[in-house]
């Protein structure tokens, strides 16, 4: 039997990317509670043609095949950064392309970045409705992670793992009831993140 496959949408514009390190996170943690096919992608990949494209009607082929795979997928991990208290714009111009059946009961894990703790909300009041749209499972842990929650590119900040953490735990119920939950949050202080994350390229 096939495992799940897992696709990662980290909505950055530039590497490294604090969003692409958390969107990674999760998609670590899962994978150390049950086997999964996890893949990464990130919307720098396929900024140029994505913001012209008006409809589905002659998308770039990178477009399409995010779309594809976004829409395919048996869970989404799904992080943007912050701007002006939303998600990017280019990050929802992705999902107005996006069949609006196809994430219907879909499991979903909501992950943000932003400056400082201000735009924190920004996981329930924009992304957590974005995908009440889609009538899609978002878990009920949001991962919202700030500047100073990171040192060096990688995750520092014990409480933001945690959440992390929980987040993954419950992905990983509904993709795969019994498996075992994470004994030690991921990315915390002293813990080494497995390498089950990879940056998948558009072909």
């Amino acid at each position: 039997m096939s495992p799940p496959r897992v696709i990662g949408v980290s909505g950055n514009l530039q590497r490294p990317s604090r969003t692409r390190t958390l969107v990674e996170a999760v998609g670590a943690a899962v994978a150390r509670c049950t086997r999964i096919d996890l893949h990464i992608y990130d919307l720098l990949d396929v900024s140029p043609g994505l913001g012209a494209s008006v409809s589905r009607k002659n998308l770039p082929l990178p477009v399409a095949h995010l779309l594809e795979q976004i829409e395919s997928a048996d869970a989404l991990i799904v992080g943007s950064p912050t701007y002006k208290g939303s998600y990017s714009g280019l990050f929802k111009h992705l999902f107005d392309l996006v069949e609006p059946r196809a994430l219907a009961n879909k499991p979903v894990v909501l992950v943000a970045t932003g400056g400082g703790p201000r735009h924190a909300l920004v996981v329930e009041h924009s992304l957590r409705p974005l995908f009440g749209f889609f009538t899609a499972l978002t878990v009920p842990t949001a991962v919202y992670a700030s500047e100073s929650d990171f040192r060096d590119g990688a995750l520092a900040n014990e409480e933001v793992a945690k959440r992390v953490t929980e987040a993954a735990n419950q992905l990983v119920r509904m993709l795969a009831p019994a498996a075992p939950d994470l004994a030690t949050p991921v990315g915390a202080p002293g813990t080494r993140l497995p390498a089950a994350a990879f940056w998948s390229p558009i072909l």
